[in-house]
């Protein structure tokens, strides 16, 4: 399974504010320091905010925090809010595409399985246990 983009900048974003729980970031601080574009960083600030992953503030001393524990926050929970049901293969959407394999397909079956035992492991990881800390943390005043 393939994570788009913005759910990879959000797992990372989320990484970084489980590394100190208890700090607000700002976005240009987490964008400089993962390579992100900030625009693309705050348009996931604003779904994850949205989703309840992570509190937002406006002003001076504002940025964004951790909305809940590190520990009370799955990675499958994250994935599922910003990937939603996006099928895997053609046959996994809504209207079942235009697979001709249909109904003798033997491959479906197979990567239903391998999604749920991915998103089984995603459920059983709280962010705590990936929550990343750089080597010399730069505190922005």
């Amino acid at each position: 399974m393939r994570l788009t983009s913005f759910t990879d900048f959000a797992l990372r974003a989320l990484m970084r504010l489980a590394g100190e729980p208890d700090r607000w970031f700002a976005t240009g601080e987490i964008a400089a320091e993962f390579g992100i574009s900030r625009n693309h960083l705050a348009k996931v600030v604003r779904d994850l905010a949205g989703s309840g992953f992570i509190a937002t503030q406006r002003g001076a001393g504002g940025g964004f925090a951790l909305a809940r524990p590190p520990q009370a926050i799955t990675l499958g929970a994250v994935v599922r809010a910003l990937e939603g049901d996006s099928a895997l293969v053609e046959c996994f959407g809504e209207d079942g595409g235009d697979c001709v394999l249909l109904p003798r397909c033997r491959l479906k079956a197979k990567l239903a399985a391998a999604r749920e035992a991915f998103m089984r492991e995603l459920d059983g990881t709280t962010l705590a246990e990936c929550a990343y800390v750089p080597r010399n943390p730069k505190r922005v005043a």
